[in-house]
């Protein structure tokens, strides 16, 4: 199967130097950490593909079929042709679904440069081959154990010997071909059923339980009859005092050639749990939103002036997200997560002061005077983006401290991945299906099986913030009773998530092998959008949703038992005045309004006089302004500003003396300390908003008035934070490079493996070493720069810049004057000039 046009490849150099640019694009966008920074050239490039961190974090990207092909190399002759592979993957008897599905698990190895060379001969990169194959301090995850070879290292040829004798071979003159002669004997299937045929029962019961791993088992120093036979004929090998090991030949002879007791060549489907109509998924979903709206609203309206302390770990205190979730009357995780939420939309952060408090910032005003379709797309953007997780709130931490909201340790970088993922696959689903939750985390781990570590519980990871996801995406109105909407289909921006067809296969090297069949290949994982496709696709979901969000009303509906009913949202002015003028008794599709002497007091502190409530309650009521709402507000306004409180410490003057004298008899007043100091003037030693608060729990309406006398009106003090950005979510490694960069990356890697490995023709009398820089005197330099301006021919030349950094570079000079060449540089692939003085030396380049 290998393709003669391409000689087989020496190195993994090789192998991407014989790549093309789309096939180098694809591996270091699959790859982005080997253009951190850009290679020098194609070797450094492969130098850089073989390191352990970069070779983990490639192989924690595969799915589960990509990485038990990877596994099967590991265990598998280096190097291994296809069909051995292909055996070892699908076993004697064949398995259809895996022999499809096998090149294209195969071309995504090559691609990611995880395996290189032709189909005769595979080669696993050896970083790989060192994770993923057997040893006893780290078992593979097939289950086979080291080799005949491997295991024998370190016996005795006598005992070899006695081995290859006892299992019915000759004798060799070594233990090397002794070792070889055993392995090929466990090899054969006709010879080793023969072998095996004569195995007493226990001994195969033995061997049944060894293998599928783990391979290792334990003997005591007299080992048992059937022991005995299997120790004599080499199928189990001691490797420790009291261990043996099932060699990995017997295994796979008993296993029928299969690598992996069960290979999944595809991925498990997404389960439906439910169907529903679109139009009612979209419907719920945005009833959510309007929700999503008004809890995020409340939440800052109830931090307007000001909200709780900054820990000093930073964080809010469980006794604060306790008081946030009553007020918002939900459950203290569902408080955390809209906090958190707040919080990535850069609408809450820290105010920066010595006694640290939470409050709104500058954008939460920008925020309110947008459409309310604009504000979810906004919330939902920034939820989507956000690698802080509200679900970790509560936890520990890996030095035992309690996780905060608002606080440190809660970023995981998984977290965007993994809600772009279960939101995809909620997408490919029918409209109006919500899915079975089962199938989902199944699904994640089949496209990721070596994500997610175990630190954050019993569950790992991507399971927990995939479950977190669904509860999330519900909670914000991206999916209504389990389903997708349209305008949470519209988030995610159009995808095309179907199987690529088998007429375009992905870029691969040489030696590739393609699919037969495209059903047999699994949909590749999308890429998030990038921040301008994010943007259009998050206009689109604002616009498809708008529609369907109520619109404000502009009237309530009062009612004779001192209440108020907004039968849906209320345009801005109304319900802020609404808000100061009555309390909230009760929230859902209509939310109820209480008048008590409390609230009406509350508006006539702030500047309110009686005449204004009557009319503005008679212009926004769609009934009749009931009579004892009208007597309420008139009876506090009577009363309203009679006590003027003002700073003596604090004083309180009132025309009526009788008024005086009443306050004075009260017990109540007794912790106010008041004494008289004119008939109509009582002093206190307290300050006046204490004693404000006092005379009003006293159910008296007293107003503060300034040093001239005037009524002081008290509007709520609306606290804003500096301008603050919203916190930036934390890199799942390297971004992946867009295709400028990708272009520039490539051009300069090409560039600098032509300078490195064009063949040079050193000057005479200074052979050159490899890598090293040529050295020629400044007559030489000139005298050859010269010539090859005449000739048009290149040069390869030694440079050091004015940073002092050396480097080699291949040039075409076109012009020499005043100490300068000006050159075609194949390197940078430009013309630049060169000062004659920084050249180190030049050698022309050997012909071909």
């Amino acid at each position: 199967m290998s393709q003669a046009a391409h000689p087989a490849p020496r190195s993994l150099a090789e192998a991407l130097r014989a790549r093309d640019d789309v096939s180098l694009a694809a591996l270091l966008r699959s790859r982005p950490d080997l253009i951190t920074p850009v290679p020098t050239d194609l070797t450094q490039l492969a130098t850089r593909a073989g390191t352990r961190a970069s070779v983990l974090r490639a192989l924690e990207r595969l799915d589960r079929f990509a990485l038990q092909t990877a596994e099967a190399l590991a265990v598998a002759p280096d190097p291994a042709s296809y069909d051995t592979l292909l055996s070892l993957m699908a076993g004697d008897a064949g398995d259809p679904a895996v022999a499809a599905a096998l090149p294209h698990a195969l071309a995504g190895l090559r691609e990611q440069a995880l395996v290189w060379g032709d189909d005769e001969r595979l080669r696993l990169v050896r970083t790989a081959r060192e994770l993923l194959a057997p040893s006893p301090q780290h078992p593979s995850p097939t289950g086979l154990g080291p080799t005949v070879q491997e295991a024998t290292s370190g016996m005795s040829p006598g005992r070899i010997q006695e081995l290859v004798t006892t299992a019915g071979l000759p004798s060799t003159h070594d233990a090397v071909s002794a070792a070889a002669a055993l392995s090929a004997l466990f090899a054969d299937r006709k010879n080793m059923a023969e072998l095996l045929s004569g195995a007493p029962e226990a001994a195969r019961e033995v061997l049944a339980r060894l293998v599928w791993g783990p391979p290792y088992g334990q003997v005591t120093p007299d080992p048992a009859a059937h022991l005995r036979w299997l120790l004599d004929r080499g199928l189990l090998l001691p490797t420790a005092p009291g261990t043996v090991v099932l060699p990995r030949e017997v295994a796979l002879h008993l296993r029928e050639g299969c690598a992996h007791r069960a290979p999944e060549p595809l991925p498990p489907a997404v389960e439906p749990a439910a169907a529903h109509g679109p139009q009612v998924v979209d419907a719920t979903a945005a009833g959510q939103a309007y929700t999503t709206l008004a809890t995020v609203e409340e939440l800052l309206k109830d931090w307007d002036e000001g909200g709780p302390a900054v820990l000093r770990a930073g964080g809010l205190s469980v006794r604060d997200l306790k008081r946030t979730a009553v007020a918002l009357d939900v459950a203290e995780p569902v408080a955390a997560f809209w906090v958190e939420l707040a919080y990535a939309a850069g609408l809450i952060a820290p105010d920066g002061e010595a006694d640290e408090r939470y409050a709104a910032t500058p954008a939460y005003d920008e925020w309110l005077e947008r459409p309310p379709a604009e504000r979810w797309a906004r919330l939902a953007e920034a939820w989507l983006a956000a690698t802080r997780t509200a679900g970790l709130v509560g936890g520990r931490d890996t030095k035992d401290r309690t996780l905060a909201a608002l606080g440190p340790g809660l970023d995981r970088s998984a977290a965007p991945e993994v809600r772009h993922r279960v939101l995809t696959l909620l997408a490919g689903l029918p409209a109006g299906t919500a899915p079975d939750t089962g199938s989902v985390l199944a699904r994640l781990r089949w496209e990721r099986p070596l994500r997610g570590p175990q630190r954050d519980g019993d569950e790992d990871l991507r399971s927990r913030l995939a479950r977190w996801t669904l509860s999330e995406a519900e909670l914000l109105g991206i999916t209504g009773r389990g389903a997708l909407s349209a305008h949470g289909r519209a988030l995610l921006g159009a995808r095309d998530t179907s199987p690529v067809p088998s007429g375009s296969p992905r870029p691969s090297g040489p030696g590739d092998k393609l699919p037969v069949h495209h059903q047999h290949r699994p949909a590749a994982v999308p890429a998030p959008l990038s921040p301008a496709e994010q943007a259009v696709a998050t206009a689109a979901a604002a616009r498809l949703l708008a529609p369907l969000l109520p619109e404000p009303l502009d009237h309530v509906l009062l009612q004779a038992d001192l209440t108020a009913v907004a039968p849906g949202p209320l345009r801005r002015p109304l319900a802020d005045l609404l808000g100061v003028l009555a309390d909230v008794e009760s929230k859902g599709g209509a939310t109820v309004y209480r008048f008590t002497p409390a609230s009406v007091r509350r508006a006539l502190d702030a500047g309110r006089t009686a005449a204004d409530l009557h009319a503005f309650l008679a212009e926004h009521s769609r009934t009749p302004v009931p009579q004892p709402l009208a007597y309420l507000i008139d009876d506090v306004a009577r009363r309203h500003g009679h006590l003027r409180v003002g700073a003596a410490s604090a004083y309180v003057r009132c025309d009526d003396d009788t008024l005086l004298n009443e306050i004075l008899a009260d017990r109540r007043a007794a912790a106010l300390r008041l004494r008289r100091l004119a008939p109509t003037v009582l002093a206190a030693p307290s300050d006046p908003a204490t004693l404000l608060e006092g005379l009003r729990a006293m159910g008296y309406a007293p107003a503060a008035e300034s040093a001239e006398g005037d009524v002081l009106i008290a509007r709520a003090h609306a606290r804003r934070t500096p301008p603050r950005t919203a916190p930036e979510p934390v890199p799942d490694g390297p971004p992946v490079p867009d295709a400028t960069l990708l272009a520039a990356a490539i051009r300069a890697i090409r560039a600098g493996d032509l300078a490195a490995t064009t063949p040079r023709k050193p000057a005479a009398g200074t052979p050159l070493a490899g890598g090293e820089l040529p050295r020629t005197s400044s007559a030489e330099t000139l005298a050859t720069v010269q010539a090859a301006v005449l000739t048009g021919g290149s040069l390869w030349i030694g440079y050091v810049n004015a940073e002092g950094a050396a480097s080699q570079r291949v040039i075409a000079p076109v012009k020499v004057e005043g100490g300068f060449v000006t050159a075609y540089d194949h390197t940078a692939d430009e013309v630049r000039t060169y000062p004659l003085h920084r050249i180190t030396g030049v050698a022309e380049l050997a012909a071909d």
